[in-house]
């Protein structure tokens, strides 16, 4: 009874505060993050003797939460233990076991290490009401059926479950055909997956092997390509709608006019400015929600591009034009003064995507400093030298403005396993020997 009202209280509280003005939310903001912040400081080992204003707060990363998981928590809960309960539920595929109360998972170390995260009851039912505020089309008014394809389930999402809302967790590691007949068979109201996945369902819908009529579409853990969101659209004839979620928190998601927004009534955002026209950052994050692990001035290394127009929909809270990926997989490359700068994955990417419409599939690695390479999977193999010359003379006319044009070469587009996260742009090289301006 008690996680039902807690659901509902958040729920409420969504929606109550979408309808501030700029200045009171960021009035609300600001007293939520102090009242956190100091109950942080007398109950986390970790900064007990910390400061109370958030700039005095050391950065962390996800090294820093793990070489301090045990004095961080403030549930007295072991890395060693929470580690080995993590990995069972992995390796086995139940994901039920908890430590009292308290859901322990693990990240998918697309950044490097694994990361443990901890969760507990209340704060489960806290996401559960906000995330049914922001993404169900209709509120409680009709019965949702929600089919979710995860690396690895949570008691995180079986916590959402009323006469009113049903989610099915479907295994990404089972095989595509087993989705399909489950697919059809649950008749999903709401389909929510990586876009990769999303694509491959509506590629299997456009040929009619698959009959599902979802009245929403919801893309997570991958960037949205232009190229899968307008086939998506396409075939199911509606927006595409994405979520901004990782293992630290909850941070954004689209509205009705399929804006991206980040959830600044739960998380408070720093901006790490990457341009001179600050219109590109990384976030720091300080979620305000979170009281079992601490997430304080989190470094995360997405890249962000804030919209510059006005979103139709009114929210207080930032708008994004689009989540362009990891600064990891920025591309460096030489201008004409001989210093080395980074390139944005956008300019990349809309240069592949605007070249040609016989391009299904592609990815664009660079492997040094003189050479990119450009996988492509094309629709009319009688065509793939024209679509070639396309994507060259593009890639070409973009970068000879500002850079230093590397070598440019072709090859087979490379599948991917099921479970890696799909990088269309990517960078191989070994960063650290360059200095980048």
């Amino acid at each position: 009874m008690l996680k039902l009202v807690t659901i509902l209280q958040n729920y409420l509280r969504v929606k109550r505060i979408q309808t501030y003005s700029p200045d009171a939310f960021r009035q609300w903001q600001t007293k939520q993050l102090k009242k956190h912040l100091k109950w942080i400081k007398l109950h986390s080992p970790y900064f007990n003797n910390g400061p109370l204003n958030l700039s005095d707060f050391p950065y962390m990363d996800k090294q820093m939460m793990m070489d301090n998981f045990d004095l961080l928590n403030t549930k007295g809960i072991n890395k060693d233990e929470a580690f080995e309960i993590a990995l069972s539920a992995e390796e086995n595929r139940d994901f039920s076991p908890t430590i009292g109360n308290i859901t322990v998972g693990l990240s998918s170390g697309t950044s490097g290490n694994r990361g443990i995260f901890l969760v507990s009851e209340e704060e489960q039912a806290a996401w559960a009401g906000t995330i049914l505020a922001k993404l169900l089309p209709n509120g409680f008014k009709n019965r949702e059926k929600i089919a979710f394809f995860l690396r690895a389930n949570s008691n995180l999402y079986e916590s959402v479950k009323s006469r009113k809302i049903e989610f099915t967790f479907f295994d990404l590691l089972d095989h595509f055909e087993t989705h399909l007949k489950r697919l059809e068979d649950y008749q999903p109201t709401i389909l929510a997956a990586p876009p990769s996945m999303v694509r491959r369902i509506a590629e299997t819908v456009k040929e009619k092997k698959l009959t599902i009529q979802p009245i929403k579409i919801i893309t997570m853990a991958e960037v949205l390509d232009p190229l899968d969101e307008q086939f998506i659209e396409g075939v199911f004839q509606q927006k595409v709608h994405q979520v901004y979620q990782c293992t630290e928190g909850f941070l954004g998601c689209t509205c009705k006019h399929g804006t991206i927004h980040l959830n600044e009534d739960i998380i408070y955002i720093e901006k790490e400015f990457l341009n001179l026209e600050k219109t590109k950052f990384y976030p720091i994050i300080t979620d305000f929600r979170r009281r079992t692990q601490p997430i304080i001035r989190y470094r995360l290394n997405d890249i962000l591009t804030i919209k510059t127009d006005p979103c139709p929909c009114g929210s207080p809270m930032l708008a994004i034009e689009q989540i362009e990926g990891r600064m990891d997989d920025l591309f460096i490359l030489k201008n004409y003064q001989n210093k080395m700068e980074y390139v944005f994955p956008d300019f990349i990417r809309r240069a592949c995507i605007t070249a040609s419409d016989n391009l299904k599939e592609y990815k664009v690695i660079q492997h040094n400093m003189n050479e990119i390479e450009v996988q492509c999977l094309v629709f009319n193999e009688d065509k793939r030298q024209e679509t070639e010359q396309s994507i060259q003379a593009n890639l070409t006319g973009y970068l000879k403005e500002n850079y230093i044009v590397p070598g440019i070469t072709f090859g087979h587009y490379q599948e991917i396993d099921i479970l890696t996260k799909l990088k269309r742009i990517e960078n191989k090289m070994q960063k650290d020997i360059y200095n980048v301006e």
